[in-house]
């Protein structure tokens, strides 16, 4: 069971819901109804649970019925909204429709004013997005509406907000901007005029959209907002199209970044995986504040602005998010206890596909990234050692979102990678790939499925030697253990590294030295590529901090002080503020802290979580008043789920 959800979705579960939605930017609400059919599971079910999160419940109505909601009382956070006292029978159908609307207290929508965008003279953006890791689930009452608090539950009263079940879904949507949905739209067509050739920003289009691929709640996202679309070059042989939605500021910018390599890397996953199912992969780079680098949203990938590099420097984002519509979206996790089985899948295949794409020391390179990502992540749970886990046991009640870190990707990618190595490498690794992901697509399972599935295939083809091979892994280590170490000593290939290991060497030995006698200059970076500089610095964290003065003088000769790139920027920052007792750290808070949220000469915040979570907490460490001033002054600006989450992190929550 999962414990994240209130339904009662192992009696009756939602298999399609169809929305009627109006978007209302003046008073920022998305009210409309959500029509559900449900499938009875077992007889003498006699209510419907729904988990829902601060919403307005207006009406409810069974086959076609209006009905009454009553209260019972809470137990363990439960709060049952109950259907008329029918009885079910297994197998039969119900229909349920909830006409409701959406509250300024719903996490999983941020409202966007015109000044906060690329396009300042554009119109407000709505942006919604939910995750699979979800909140717990805690009573709430508006009326006669009960509310627990899961992300996805607060656009629409969901049946069950679990990963666990899918659900198709078909939307109306009426907005005076253009809607996106994870969906295929149905009209008006993509490829046409913005907003159906009507005004934007004052007349009101239906956009209409429906998917008929099976997929968990968190993947139901919308935005709205003054964007237009720019398809892709296809690629011949394939039914499925790809392309890009962007303000008109930054559509060009975006169709630049990403246009060469997308379809070309969908192309080639399908060669490893197996054929793609959603029939649009389109990409939308949302405002500044959006908290993560991507979204996989069926259909429909979310994506930071911070991507757009002007180098394509950073497009492995898109492979990752791209991969989730095999590992995630095909293959689910079924609750956030094994949300390693998303991301770790996705992290290992997406570097995977830097081998088959560039070459075997790319994706080495990769894992080395991530290795210094896992380490901060593991060392920031040593407070709370069960978040280091890779399978977390959560109890009912119990948020999830506190445990999300790069630790089920980085910790899943190298057992996946660890059982690659052992059972003799990629040509025996990739077929038992191909047979999980037809296996398991359209499903949602738990780690034991998963280990059950790699025995029974490993034993079918290849007999007692792999099934020998299986058996050496410490799978109570690998699952369960905690600390700062990985239960197996992993080795990458270092290739592309050493030219960051070597310049970062230098920096540490000239430490003594005057800076007129230093012999740095630009020369040194011009042949490293993006990756290759964060390394460098990645390393120079990992050191002793550098004098003030040597470490200003690395940032004046190399124009990382002024870089518009934010991974460069954020690695940064992140080695200036690494020990909190240095001279360099608080000569740099005050900066760190003011590029976060945009008070840098660019009005552009730094919502994603990767970098202002971090940043926010290294400079609390030097600087406490300075950092809750900055937050407060720029809160309002950040997502809502980023919001709560630093709340927590400078201790004012």
């Amino acid at each position: 069971m999962d414990p994240a959800t209130q339904a009662n979705y192992t009696d009756i579960v939602t298999r399609h819901v169809s929305f009627d939605w109006a978007v209302d930017f003046n008073t920022k609400v998305i009210s409309g109804s959500a029509s559900h059919t449900l499938d009875v599971l077992r007889d003498d079910v006699g209510e419907v649970i729904l988990d829902t999160n601060e919403l307005i419940i207006h009406a409810v109505e069974v086959e076609s019925k209006p009905v009454s909601r009553e209260t019972e009382t809470c137990r363990h956070g439960l709060c049952p909204s109950h259907t008329p006292r029918i009885r079910m029978k297994s197998g039969s159908k119900v229909h349920i429709k909830v006409d409701y609307e959406t509250t300024q207290g719903s996490t999983a929508i941020q409202w966007l004013p015109k000044s906060k965008h690329k396009g300042r003279h554009s119109h407000t953006c709505l942006a919604s997005v939910s995750r699979s890791m979800l909140a717990p689930s805690r009573p709430y009452k508006v009326g006669e509406a009960l509310l627990h608090p899961p992300h996805p539950a607060s656009i629409s009263p969901n049946i069950l907000d679990t990963p666990s079940v899918k659900i198709t879904y078909s939307a109306n949507v009426a907005s005076t901007l253009p809607v996106l949905l994870s969906a295929i739209r149905a009209s008006p067509p993509s490829d046409g005029p913005a907003h159906d050739g009507k005004v934007i920003g004052k007349d009101v289009v239906t956009y209409k959209y429906n998917q008929p691929i099976p997929i968990p709640s968190y993947l139901i996202a919308i935005a709205c907002g003054n964007v237009v679309y720019r398809p892709f070059p296809k690629i011949e042989g394939k039914d499925w199209t790809t392309g890009v939605w962007a303000e008109p500021e930054l559509i060009e910018a975006s169709y630049w970044e990403f246009s060469e390599d997308t379809a070309r890397f969908l192309a080639a996953e399908e060669k490893i995986v197996t054929s793609y199912k959603f029939g649009v992969y389109d990409l939308l780079v949302l405002p500044p504040s959006f908290p993560y680098g991507g979204m996989e949203n069926a259909c429909l990938t979310f994506l930071t602005p911070t991507l757009l590099a002007g180098d394509r420097s950073l497009v492995s984002v898109v492979v990752h998010e791209l991969t989730h519509s095999f590992f995630g979206n095909g293959v689910t996790h079924a609750n956030a206890s094994h949300f390693w089985l998303n991301e770790g899948w996705t992290t290992y295949m997406e570097r995977l596909m830097l081998q088959v794409l560039h070459s075997p020391a790319h994706r080495g390179f990769s894992y080395i990234i991530g290795a210094k990502s896992l380490r901060d992540a593991l060392k920031g749970f040593e407070d709370r050692p069960k978040y280091q886990q890779l399978v977390i046991g959560f109890e009912t009640g119990e948020d999830p979102d506190n445990a999300f870190s790069r630790v089920p990707y980085e910790k899943g990618s190298n057992l996946i990678l660890h059982l690659e190595r052992t059972l003799g490498g990629l040509d025996v690794f990739i077929p038992y790939i191909k047979d999980y992901v037809n296996t398991y697509t359209g499903k949602s399972i738990a780690t034991d499925e998963w280990k059950a599935h790699l025995y029974d295939y490993f034993k079918k083809h290849h007999g007692q030697d792999k099934m020998d091979a299986l058996n050496t892994i410490d799978w109570d280590a690998w699952f369960h253990g905690r600390g700062l170490e990985l239960p197996v000593k992993m080795e990458y290939d270092t290739s592309l590294a050493e030219k960051s290991y070597s310049l970062a060497t230098r920096w540490d030995a000239s430490r003594s030295q005057p800076i007129p006698e230093l012999d740095f200059d630009r020369s040194d970076v011009s042949d490293l590529n993006t990756n290759q500089i964060i390394v460098f610095l990645e390393r120079l964290e990992s050191l002793s901090p550098l004098p003030a003065s040597h470490f200003l003088h690395l940032g004046a000769i190399y124009s990382i002080i002024s870089t518009t790139n934010a991974e460069i920027r954020f690695r940064f920052y992140r080695v200036a503020l690494a020990d909190s007792s240095s001279e360099t750290a608080p000569l740099f808070a005050g900066e760190a802290v003011k590029w976060v949220i945009g008070e840098d000469g660019t009005g552009i915040i730094k919502g994603r979580m990767k970098f202002c979570r971090p940043i926010f907490k290294a400079a609390f460490r030097v600087d406490q008043p300075l950092v809750v001033d900055a937050f407060l002054r720029a809160k309002d600006s950040l997502h809502p789920i980023a919001k709560k989450l630093l709340e927590k992190d400078l201790e004012l929550a």
